[in-house]
């Protein structure tokens, strides 16, 4: 498995952490760089995968407005909260890359974004999670 594979794993962990222990007042951004470096620490992340997870969380905290609303823009008949929080993440991971990192095609993107979500999220996320973001790329073409 490749580094940015084992990246865009840690950020989704984090970023599965943070939905449930941020309170209603604290902001997603609020002190990253140490929540995710004690995170590293307990949960044994690979010291070459931290530097893009990094990016990725920060680069989703600076634009979570933007990438919640292509979200909900391309999720037929779902909610961002009623999507299940894994399936949710996955998509901001994937957003994000295809948004702001011109390094990464947005179809590396998409199929990184499936793949993981085989390994991690429920039966049906991987359909979803694909569906959705070919919506994204539709909408970010049209622009």
């Amino acid at each position: 498995m490749g580094t940015r594979r084992n990246s865009r794993e840690a950020a989704l962990q984090f970023l599965y952490q943070e939905d449930f222990t941020l309170g209603p007042d604290q902001q997603f951004g609020y002190d990253l760089a140490e929540r995710f470096d004690l995170f590293c620490t307990l949960f044994q992340v690979n010291k070459k995968a931290r530097p893009y997870a990094l990016v990725l969380l920060q680069g989703i905290s600076d634009n979570l407005a933007q990438i919640d609303r292509l979200i909900v823009d391309t999720a037929s008949n779902w909610r961002l909260v009623r999507i299940a929080a894994t399936d949710r993440n996955l998509l901001r991971i994937a957003i994000f890359e295809m948004l702001h990192l011109a390094d990464v095609p947005p179809q590396v993107a998409i199929n990184e974004a499936v793949e993981i979500a085989k390994r991690f999220a429920g039966e049906e996320s991987p359909k979803f999670i694909n569906g959705v973001l070919d919506a994204v790329r539709a909408v970010l073409v049209e622009k």
